[in-house]
């Protein structure tokens, strides 16, 4: 169980500094998937592996 809870702990750091990094055509992109994956941190971290990733630069 325990495991289970620092890989998925792992996954949504990982999803923050993904989205911090990347490039995107405006900087607003950056602070709303920011807010996404921060406010609704499994839905945003399944979107942002969907939908967000393709649309950086």
């Amino acid at each position: 169980m325990f495991g289970l809870g620092f890989i998925g702990l792992a996954i949504y750091i990982f999803t923050i500094y993904d989205v911090v990094v990347s490039n995107f055509h405006n900087s607003n992109d950056r602070l709303i998937w920011l807010l996404i994956v921060v406010l609704v941190p499994f839905i945003g971290t399944i979107l942002w592996f969907l939908i967000g990733r393709g649309k950086r630069i």
